[in-house]
């Protein structure tokens, strides 16, 4: 009988996302696939160092012990061969990660086997395979950017933050923004804020994560997991944002409204394991403190062609 996971937040995150694994990459771009094996066959016990996402995986598979039961399914996605991913097994086993999925696929696309395994959340540096996820809308997907230098989370609860629009939301008030101003998107937010903000790519995991919450014998105002939004919004914009996720059913512990303010201190002082956010400005600087990850636009999105202009 097949496994359930509608109550199980099932992430796949690509080995380079989940290790360092930048040197490898290089012999495999400047040298090609034959001394890619040979290099990885000959470093096969050698330990990979963490990746961006590495600290955000480790904490989520702790919170299956807190909640005594399996709420949380990691499974490593990657393009080597069956013989090539040794040493990805061999460091998943020394760094006891409890991890018992994993998809070899031997230079093919990985995109085609997230619906496969039920992913909620795609984590990968590749471009491609991101954009094709977003697209699909299979589910939430992110390009995960080099590890910041000194992230060290200190809190072992789990904090995930998110920006707003074109993350949670659709991308529908951001273009409004962007092609008619500050102050017509804010009085078209004033007078809609009792309606609710269509759906983004990150919805549905936001719901998820929501629901999460609540499988914890702490409540879910104590829950181990934590969920904050981070965005550029502010008053008067601010109240239709609440009032969706009151719409959704979910609860959200923190949200910061800076009105264009950097973000990367107050992600900073939140601990964020992860960051999401659709825009270059805010990921650059906040990528160098917390890990973090873009997320892109369909390829049919206005958006794409206001940021490709």
């Amino acid at each position: 009988m097949p496994l359930d996971l509608s109550d199980i937040l099932v992430i796949g995150v690509s080995t380079r996302a989940l290790f360092n694994l930048e040197a490898e990459n290089q012999v495999f771009n400047k040298k090609g696939v034959v001394e890619f094996r040979k290099y990885q066959l000959e470093h096969e016990e050698a330990p990979l160092e963490p990746g961006t996402a590495f600290h955000l995986v480790q904490s989520l598979l702790e919170l299956n012990k807190q909640a005594n039961k399996r709420i949380i399914e990691v499974i490593v996605m990657s393009r080597n061969s069956p013989e090539t991913g040794i040493r990805v097994l061999n460091s998943i086993r020394t760094l006891n990660l409890d991890i018992t999925r994993v998809a070899l696929s031997g230079g093919e696309p990985l995109a085609p086997y997230i619906d496969a395994f039920d992913v909620d959340l795609f984590l990968s540096k590749d471009e491609k395979d991101v954009q094709t996820v977003i697209d699909s809308k299979v589910c939430a997907a992110a390009l995960i950017y080099a590890p910041p230098t000194a992230f060290n989370p200190q809190d072992n609860r789990v904090k995930i933050a998110f920006d707003a629009d074109a993350v949670l939301f659709s991308d529908e008030s951001e273009h409004r923004y962007k092609t008619e101003g500050m102050a017509a998107f804010h009085q078209y937010e004033s007078e809609n804020e009792n309606i609710p903000l269509r759906e983004g790519p990150f919805a549905n995991l936001l719901i998820k994560l929501s629901k999460i919450q609540l499988q914890f014998p702490t409540g879910i105002e104590l829950s181990p997991l934590r969920l904050a939004i981070v965005t550029a919004r502010n008053a008067p914009s601010h109240m239709r944002v609440i009032k969706t996720l009151r719409h959704w059913g979910v609860y959200v512990d923190e949200a910061y409204f800076l009105g264009g303010v950097s973000k990367d201190k107050v992600l900073q002082a939140f601990g964020a394991h992860i960051f999401f956010d659709d825009q270059e400005t805010y990921l650059e600087p906040a990528s160098k403190i917390v890990p973090s990850g873009k997320v892109p636009y369909t390829s049919d999105s206005p958006m794409k062609l206001i940021t490709n202009a």
